[in-house]
């Protein structure tokens, strides 16, 4: 018997046995979009290589015999078999290595790391392979050739059917090695989980509990726009949507909603829920939880951490598995991990990419698609929609105005609103009256702030915002910012609210972290100059349950003087041209207006900053596609932060079983409460002057509290506008 596996038990898994095994299990994850054979078939060579004698050595002997190449082989079959199996080749060159460039027919060498190098190189004899495998045909589809960028288009499909075969692989070998033991799935169903949803948004229709009329008529129109969104879900098949809902009309939910009757009604497996902000993605995943079952919603992002350890609970350990291939009911999850999956070109994370398939995918505060990477991500999204059985949907207050943009994309992808009467329910929901400060210095800014009994004031940056608390040392007075950890917000959140239920003195600094997620009311904001979607979010924390007339809720939106936000100079010169062009700036034709605008400030060449679109073009010759290239290329953030963790309150505890090596999962995913995301320079900066020791690679532990202030946070000098970490 040729041998592909041995596990701990000493039992042995044929190759045969296995290439089958995978092979159904591929064939089944590409039959969600319509090319099972093509899983079946890669599957079915993947390990061919197998048979040679050299691996059979190997395997039965690891200590002494040396690695064999094994994945070569299958590759060189499948482009003997045909031309057009060229896409299925490359998925099983680097079913473990991960996809790599294409390269060049006439100079690639066959130890230069590239696809056609590797068509090249001189692997042992597999010959044994065809006694016992029989091949069955694949139909490659049609669209490959088709759309504005066809390369494009081949690398997708490549990257999905990829993925198929790396699940597969991974999962029947899992299953083997652990003689059957592992048991993934046995998530609620979609019938299932949309009774939970029902159950929970039951008692909302005739709610009476109220303190006046307004918070009563509020309550209706969310529920209104709920009950359209479900009925649209029932209605609209699989497609492209927008769901546009003003703040505070619980777009939320009502997506959900439209998901939750989706997924039943069509049969499809998951909804992804792709947020920016790793700062309110643990509040989403919650707010689920307790709706549809805390057992069926998975939380993936870089602060949370699974780590399977023997002992835990059964629920705990299916999250933990759930988190490789997103083999869950609802994922939530960040934009960073979802677009960079895409592009990705190592097994570990590619292989959840066909779960993506034939799912319901919403992305909350769709305004925030990264505008350097905004045609790549448009590309992927328009392939989803078009050849993979998913639907796609953008949600938020300020629709970003891609409509012209997919129409460039398959069949002239259109971009359908959900909601009925979207002016009418915006021009209903409006609360506050938007206008513009003028130049505005640290002193008449803090005036103006210490003149006002509730007031909320939205910066760009951590240090203005720590500057102009310090200029304020009323009661009442606070400071919000990512340099502040998780815990410490939310307490000074609860606390904000009930200053502002009870009518104290309360006066909030903060940045835009609180623009999103953040159930606030203030009677009067004030917003510093940034893009126009950003000072209609802020807005929507004033008066935001109604209790006031729309004409003394005033947003005023200020010029802070000596301040440069270079990060958001674009978004303010749009802004600036938009006030000049609308009298509402909340008005949907002046959102529109701003981001068609914007992004031609920007210009296209900086809608793709890397060139992601034209090196695929380029590679469309033959099939050769520059996967490992692109991937290195594709990062949401060039500087990627660095959490701190500070050991107050229970994050003390935390540390110190981190120190003393008593951790587990559960210990990560705690820790992230107590975590200050700080850039390397800063990081290097505190480790330098003794104030942050490194327990282990990557976790970094702040020693020096006096660098934390309670009210403040960090003492870090961070100037940045971005708000969108990994």
């Amino acid at each position: 018997m040729k041998i592909a596996h041995i596990n701990d038990f000493g039992k042995k898994q044929s190759i045969k046995e296995h290439l089958l095994g995978t092979a159904e299990k591929a064939e089944q994850f590409a039959e969600e979009f319509g090319y099972g054979e093509a899983g079946y078939l890669c599957g079915l060579m993947h390990d061919i290589g197998k048979y040679s004698e050299a691996f059979q050595r190997r395997i039965n002997d690891p200590e002494h015999e040396k690695k064999v190449d094994h994945s070569t082989a299958g590759a060189k079959e499948l482009c003997h078999m045909s031309r057009e199996y060229v896409f299925l080749a490359m998925a099983v060159a680097g079913h473990h290595s991960g996809l790599i460039d294409g390269g060049n027919k006439k100079v690639s060498e066959a130890e230069d790391g590239t696809f056609l190098g590797r068509l090249k190189k001189e692997i042992p004899p597999y010959d044994d392979w065809e006694k016992e495998i029989v091949v069955k045909k694949a139909e490659m589809p049609g669209f490959l050739k088709t759309g504005i960028n066809p390369a494009f288009t081949m690398a997708f499909f490549t990257r999905m059917i990829y993925s198929c075969l790396v699940d597969a692989d991974y999962l029947d070998t899992e299953g083997f090695m652990s003689s059957g033991t592992i048991d993934r799935g046995n998530d609620s169903s979609g019938e299932e989980l949309l009774k939970r949803f029902e159950k929970h948004i039951s008692g909302w229709i005739d709610r009476n509990d109220f303190d006046h009329e307004r918070q009563k008529q509020i309550c209706r129109k969310r529920t209104e726009i709920l009950l359209d969104c479900m009925k649209k879900g029932e209605q609209f098949g699989r497609g492209l949507y927008s769901l546009t809902v003003p703040t505070g009309g619980g777009k939320t939910t009502a997506s959900l909603g439209f998901a939750l009757k989706q997924m039943q009604k069509y049969d499809m497996k998951r909804i992804i829920y792709v947020i920016p902000y790793t700062s309110i993605i643990d509040q989403t995943a919650m707010v689920f939880g307790n709706i549809l079952g805390e057992e069926n919603v998975l939380e993936h992002h870089s602060g949370i951490s699974y780590e399977v350890k023997e002992g835990e609970s059964e629920r705990n350990y299916q999250k933990a598995l759930a988190t490789e291939n997103w083999d869950k009911s609802v994922i939530v999850t960040t934009a960073v991990r979802f677009f960079e999956s895409l592009f990705a070109s190592k097994s570990s994370e590619c292989r959840k990419l066909h779960n993506i398939a034939n799912s319901i995918i919403i992305f909350d505060e769709a305004q925030t698609l990264p505008a350097p990477y905004l045609e790549p991500c448009v590309a992927a999204i328009s392939e989803l929609v078009a050849h993979y059985g998913s639907t796609v949907v953008l949600c938020t207050a300020t629709q970003p105005a891609l409509g012209g943009m997919f129409q460039r994309y398959p069949d002239k992808m259109e971009l359908r609103e959900i909601c009925d009467g979207v002016e009418e329910t915006y021009k209903w929901f409006r609360r506050t009256r938007i206008v513009h400060a003028g130049i505005l210095n640290m002193d008449m800014l803090c005036g103006q702030l210490l003149a006002a009994g509730q007031v909320l004031c939205i910066v760009n940056q951590r240090k203005a915002a720590q500057e102009i608390y310090e200029c304020l040392e009323e009661e009442g007075t606070y400071c919000l910012t990512t340099l502040i950890y998780p815990a410490a917000r939310k307490e000074k959140i609860a606390e904000i609210k009930q200053r502002l239920k009870e009518g104290l003195p309360c006066r909030v600094i903060a940045t835009s972290l609180i623009e999103a997620g953040v159930d606030i009311d203030f009677p009067r904001v004030y917003r510093q100059e940034a893009g126009l979607d950003s000072v209609i979010q802020a807005a929507g924390r004033c008066n935001r349950e109604g209790k006031r007339s729309a004409e003394e809720s005033v947003v005023s939106v200020f010029r802070l003087e000596g301040s440069n936000s270079k990060f958001l100079s674009q978004n303010i010169a749009a802004f600036q041209w938009m006030q000049g062009q609308f009298e509402d700036l909340g008005d949907l034709e002046a959102i529109s207006g701003y981001f068609l605008f914007y992004r031609e400030l920007l210009g296209q060449e900086n809608l793709d900053v890397k060139g992601i679109m034209a090196a695929f073009a380029k590679g469309v010759n033959g099939g050769i596609l520059p996967f490992r290239s692109v991937a290195e290329r594709f990062k949401l953030i060039e500087n990627e932060t660095v959490p701190v963790y500070i050991p107050r309150g229970e994050g003390k505890v935390l540390v110190d079983q981190l120190t003393n090596g008593e951790f587990d999962r559960n210990t990560f995913r705690k820790l992230g409460q107590y975590g200050v995301n700080i850039y390397p320079n800063h990081l290097r900066a505190l480790q330098e002057s003794g104030c942050v020791e490194c327990l282990w690679d990557q976790v970094y532990v702040l020693r020096d509290l006096t660098q934390y202030k309670k009210d403040i946070g960090l003492r870090v000098d961070i100037e940045t506008g971005d708000g969108l970490f990994v």
